[in-house]
């Protein structure tokens, strides 16, 4: 069974966000799309400074299986990148919750976390 914790949104796409104390969001993948994926080798980041609408694919993960394309679960500015997974993208399989997130966000609209589903609805989706 997948670890979920409770004060994480998550998209049906695998991706998970949360509101930082600074108001920024924080975007990872769980911890089931970290497994279905294997060992990742390397990591394609968004660029920095531009503005994406929830939905969208912002970048790419490889893994020794394939490439994953990862998308934005809400719409605002990138404001940063986890730049230690250029040098340790295995960071995603052991800390996907920690230190495995990928991009951060300035938000635009944070009702769009109302459109995602929780741990509860998440685990529901991947026991499908």
């Amino acid at each position: 069974m997948s670890i979920l914790p409770s004060h994480l949104k998550y998209a049906e796409t695998h991706e998970w966000v949360y509101i930082d104390e600074n108001g920024h969001a924080i975007v990872g993948i769980t911890d089931f799309a970290q497994e279905s994926l294997g060992e990742l080798m390397s990591v394609t980041f968004p660029e920095q400074g531009g503005y994406v609408q929830a939905g969208d694919e912002v970048m790419s993960l490889e893994s020794v299986k394939s490439a994953s394309d990862i998308f934005s679960p809400v719409s605002g500015e990138i404001i940063a990148v986890n730049q230690a997974l250029e040098e340790e993208p295995e960071l995603i399989n052991e800390e996907p919750y920690d230190g495995g997130w990928l991009f951060k966000i300035e938000p635009h609209d944070e009702s769009e976390l109302d459109e995602l589903l929780s741990d509860s609805e998440y685990q529901a989706l991947i026991d499908g």
